[in-house]
């Protein structure tokens, strides 16, 4: 009997492991941004309540948490010096068995993918391609932040908006003024993944990381990260206004003006004030995202 309960706590805590390579933590961003999607294409949960849980297991747990996973491994050797508790590191979870993890979720996320729709199975091998070119050799993107965040920012926001905005549209592709959106926020993206770098700057110098606080300095960083955020803001609010939505555009407006007061006080410590923008300014960012996507869904809808 206490064979048989050692024997269910080790795979409890195997479990746990692959669990935690996957990083649960990250899938918020394109589970929202796939939720923008869903309401800008004017059509409601209820429509496919099934269809819906996939698209969330799609873009939180599978195409996500494969990102996740492919990036620890590629990051063994480093995390085996600066995090050694990791489940790769540690020995919780072997190279070879992560290298396998990696594959099959990248493949069951492709499976899933293709069997939503075509448009839906091709984003999510756009996501998968970006994920691995963030992480592995040769490309490496992460490397540098222009194009590492870039990454990020597409596949994190601007697919899973696709994505949403295909499932329920009988997998055709979104129409011009959803792609716009999920575009210009893609864009506002790269200047979050920006604010994630402040907390590593010494680690990233260390491991020859060329992030944009280790390319042009914190405050150079900051201004740079809140100008592309502020800009693809613009241009969303600059659409609503073209397109009549007047209201969402004075809300999406409101917004970027309280982000632009919180920066205020960001901008002047970068480095200690990222978590707490993040806090603040980022969230008035994603609430933006889902005035905008109300404001598109009313027009497809109607």
């Amino acid at each position: 009997m206490a064979g048989a309960n050692v024997l269910n706590y080790e795979r409890r805590f195997q479990l746990a492991a692959y669990l935690e390579l996957t990083k649960p933590i990250t899938w918020f961003p394109p589970m929202w941004a796939f939720a923008c999607g869903i309401v800008s294409s004017g059509h409601s949960v209820t429509d496919s309540p099934v269809l819906v849980l996939l698209g969330v297991c799609l873009t939180g747990p599978l195409v996500c948490g494969a990102s996740q996973i492919i990036n620890d491994w590629c990051d063994r050797h480093v995390d085996a010096i600066n995090q050694p508790e990791r489940p790769i590191p540690s020995g919780r979870v072997s190279s070879r068995n992560a290298f396998y993890f990696a594959i099959l979720w990248s493949l069951l996320g492709l499976v899933v993918g293709f069997a939503i729709s075509v448009v839906v199975g091709c984003a999510t091998l756009l996501g998968l391609v970006l994920a691995y070119a963030y992480s592995a050799h040769p490309f490496r993107l992460k490397l540098n932040g222009w194009w590492g965040n870039a990454a990020v920012g597409f596949s994190y926001e601007g697919l899973a908006w696709v994505t949403g905005a295909a499932l329920l549209a009988s997998g055709s592709v979104p129409q011009p003024e959803v792609l716009l959106v999920a575009v210009l926020y893609s864009v506002g993206a790269h200047g979050i993944m920006t604010l994630n770098d402040f907390k590593a700057i010494e680690g990233d110098i260390q491991m020859g990381i060329r992030s944009l606080p280790v390319m042009l300095g914190p405050e150079r960083a900051a201004l740079v990260a809140g100008f592309v955020m502020f800009a693809a803001q613009a241009g969303v609010i600059a659409y609503l206004w073209s397109a009549e939505f007047r209201l969402h555009g004075l809300l999406v407006g409101g917004l970027l003006l309280a982000q632009m007061a919180a920066f205020n006080r960001f901008r002047r410590s970068p480095e200690q004030l990222a978590p707490w923008y993040n806090g603040t300014g980022v969230t008035c960012y994603v609430v933006g995202m889902m005035v905008t996507a109300t404001a598109i869904g009313s027009a497809v809808g109607g």
